[in-house]
């Protein structure tokens, strides 16, 4: 019989002012020129200075990318780094795993993907990572997972317990800043993160507890961050549900990011990951409801409303948000989706969705939220 862990291996200082823990950590950790990987904008708002750290890479994209990596790891290399300093969404914590992989291993990156069976290449331990989230979505500070679009075209995911941040510091006051919208499609990428770990095939009761305390937290609280930004309350509980998010992705994922995911690799738009999430979550909910009857009573206990509501309650959920329900919103047309129905059925996260998703599903829930 061959059993897979149960694994939580990051150390987590979490709570109001935790950024004050950084230069103790990074002493511990014994980081003595760290590169801070960043994006442009909390540059330009001055967040960035108050890490008091001088190396600084800030041409994170929305949806990272091969170039960026390049770019990152060779500013590393020329600054005499030592170490990193995750500092923004997600985006910014994926490239930072990556530069610090592609530190210690040889191109090509495609190699190591998860569809490539790259994971087991993943065999030598990076520069240490310290991930310092400032929205309320991904997770990746506690996450073995990284994303990134390939100069293929394609966005594709990596796994290894040597891409784990050594410390997360999650501080709920770096995130007042986010403006609305930003606020509601991270927080939607957090409640989906606890929603399909929660679905998916893999068995992990601790992380389905994880999962849905995280959902109860994110449901109660993200339309008071979204109103009120300043509602450090609702901040700090909208963290706790994406830090829960991170936790449980040790079960895997399912449909809803294995239709996000290609979507990312477009060019020219520029599509955020939450947003996508946010309204694949409904007709995914739909999709899957047949094969795991028990998991959405579940889901609907916890929110409170009947299981043949739950769909509909995520869609009352994204009207108050203002989020998309349709990708003609986002600006994809048919001609756009015409190739990635197959990318969707072949991505890592659609070997746990709760349902057989295949390419013909894709192709019918890409077509079912276009119009």
């Amino acid at each position: 019989m061959t059993l897979e862990p149960i694994s939580y291996l990051t150390d987590i200082y979490f709570g109001r002012g935790a950024l004050d823990v950084l230069p103790e950590l990074l002493g511990r950790l014994g980081i003595a020129r760290p590169l801070v990987v960043t994006d442009a904008t909390l540059v330009e708002l001055g967040m960035v200075r108050r890490l008091g750290i001088a190396d600084v890479f800030d041409g994170t994209q929305t949806n990272p990318t091969e170039a960026s990596l390049w770019a990152c790891l060779a500013l590393y290399r020329e600054r005499g780094c030592d170490g990193m300093v995750a500092f923004g969404g997600g985006a910014s914590l994926d490239l930072a795993k990556l530069v610090g992989m592609m530190a210690v291993h040889e191109p090509p990156l495609e190699q190591y993907a998860i569809f490539k069976g790259g994971t087991r290449r993943i065999s030598r331990t990076p520069p240490p990572l310290i991930a310092v989230p400032t929205t309320a979505g991904s997770g990746s500070e506690v996450g073995r997972a990284a994303l990134l679009k390939l100069d293929s075209g394609r966005k594709l995911g990596f796994l290894s317990p040597h891409l784990l941040p050594r410390a997360a510091v999650c501080d709920p006051e770096l995130t007042l800043r986010l403006p609305p919208r930003l606020t509601a499609a991270t927080g939607m990428d957090a409640i989906s993160h606890c929603v399909e770990t929660y679905c998916s095939t893999r068995p992990n009761p601790v992380a389905d507890a994880i999962a849905l305390e995280g959902l109860a937290r994110g449901w109660r609280a993200i339309r008071s961050a979204h109103a009120d930004g300043t509602d450090l309350e609702a901040r700090e509980q909208m963290m706790h549900c994406s830090l829960m998010g991170g936790l449980a992705f040790q079960k895997g994922l399912g449909a809803v990011h294995s239709l996000s995911h290609p979507l990312g690799a477009l060019d020219g738009l520029r599509l955020h990951h939450g947003t996508l999430n946010a309204l694949f979550l409904p007709p995914v909910l739909r999709f899957n409801a047949e094969a795991c009857p028990e998991k959405m009573d579940g889901l609907a206990r916890v929110i409170g409303v009947s299981t043949k509501e739950l769909p509909i309650a995520f869609e009352r959920l994204l009207e108050q948000l203002g989020l998309p329900r349709r990708l003609r919103q986002l600006g994809v047309t048919k001609e756009h989706l015409a190739r990635l129905a197959g990318h969707a059925a072949e991505d890592h996260c659609s070997a746990t969705n709760p349902r057989q998703f295949d390419q013909a599903a894709a192709q019918r829930l890409y077509e079912e939220v276009l119009q």
